[in-house]
């Protein structure tokens, strides 16, 4: 097999795995936007029952609920952002396999700090998410529509 592409060959084997990231990356964005699609129907409901007449306490205690939501929306939508960026940086990992390989330019540098800066806002928005679960069970909320 000729160099060029016994070299495109292995650039090949070494994006497969930053694929399967992809895939955990995907699957977790979804989960996220699940939890925030949740945050904000619940936010409407809260905010229906503010306009209603309700007795001053439980407008306080609605206020309240508004303003945890608010933060869990927050929350939420940060740990979002960063598996979108730990996305994109590994497919700049990706892009940067296969052109160092076409170009033959040694990018093994920068391919490994985008990979380990894709790491980093992976465990960010996996920590954002961890925190919005914990503000979520530590003070729950009533459900009821």
């Amino acid at each position: 097999m000729p160099e060029h592409l016994t070299d495109l060959s292995h650039a090949i084997q070494l994006a497969v795995a930053p694929v399967f990231l992809l895939t955990a990356l995907a699957t977790l964005i979804n989960a996220m936007n699940g939890r925030l699609a949740r945050i904000v129907d619940r936010r409407r409901v809260v905010k229906k029952r503010l306009q209603e007449d309700t007795a001053p306490a439980q407008q306080e205690a609605l206020e309240r609920e508004l303003g945890l939501l608010a933060r869990r929306g927050t929350q939420i939508y940060q740990a979002i952002f960063c598996q979108v960026l730990s996305a994109l940086l590994v497919c700049l990992v990706v892009a940067g396999a296969f052109v160092g390989t076409l170009v033959r330019i040694d990018l093994t540098t920068a391919i490994a700090t985008l990979f380990i800066l894709a790491m980093l806002a992976m465990i960010g928005g996996l920590g954002l998410f961890l925190r919005e679960v914990y503000i979520a069970v530590r003070r729950p909320t009533h459900w009821e529509p």
